[in-house]
């Protein structure tokens, strides 16, 4: 009974054993398709799954890049990237574009020489171009044609007003560094024009030229109305029924 007992004892215990390998192995194959489903597609998978096929190919993942075989092949082309429109056969050296404003080589803007050399704008095309533009106005019927002429008329009136408002205003500064500069020599320091007096030497440059020109009075009539409107919104209004006191 004693041989009998051990042998039933070492029986079981070689079936754990055989059981414990079985488990193991068993994981040993899950983790290696663990593995080889990990680099496979998910679109390999949807077809796997419509064929019903149990069986999915493993894709071979090369590190390295192959190279031609010789120089002289063309380079291989993956399929799956589109075609650029465009291709590069014959390489064209490119042509470098320089802007003058933010090249050294121009050197530096001076702003006095510029407007003295380009100062025929102002006061020969602008003018003529305008003269040129209302007599089309006159002519023309379209609608159209009409704002498009119009809005050319008002912008060349603004640029010829701004370019009078910053010629009064160079000539002013102009003025002012000549008498600093002769305060200067003998001893005195510079004193810089504020924005302030700059607009107020402009605004009395402005009166002479218009007492000069007789323009004065209907100026400052215009003024005049034109602050009257703008205090008559402030101003509270009677209401119906109300009589004045």
């Amino acid at each position: 009974m004693r041989k009998d007992k051990t042998a039933v004892a070492s029986s079981s215990k070689i079936k754990f054993a055989d059981s414990d390998d079985h488990e193991s192995s068993s994981e040993d194959e899950e983790k290696e398709i663990e593995e080889e489903l990990a680099d496979v597609t998910f679109e390999e998978l949807q077809r796997a799954r419509a064929d019903g096929s149990d069986t999915v190919y493993r894709k071979f993942n090369s590190e390295g890049k192959t190279g031609r075989a010789n120089k002289n092949r063309p380079m291989e082309v993956s399929s799956k990237k589109p075609v650029s429109r465009f291709r590069e056969i014959i390489q064209v050296p490119k042509k470098a574009t320089r802007d003058p404003r933010f090249e050294t080589l121009t050197g530096q803007l001076d702003v006095e020489r510029f407007k003295k050399r380009y100062n025929f704008l102002y006061e020969d095309n602008l003018p003529a171009e305008k003269e040129d533009l209302k007599k089309q106005l006159r002519k023309s019927n379209d609608p159209e044609e009409l704002n498009e002429l119009k809005s050319r008329i008002s912008w060349i009136d603004k640029q010829l007003k701004s370019s009078g408002t910053k010629h009064t205003e160079r000539e002013i500064l102009a003025e002012h560094k000549k008498k600093e500069r002769e305060a200067a020599k003998q001893g005195k320091q510079p004193y810089y024009l504020k924005k302030s007096e700059i607009k107020k030497r402009k605004l009395i440059e402005k009166y002479k030229e218009l007492k000069a020109s007789g323009k004065l009075e209907a100026y400052i009539e215009k003024k005049r109305r034109k602050n009257a409107a703008k205090d008559h919104r402030f101003l509270p209004y009677r209401r119906p029924g109300e009589q004045e006191n």
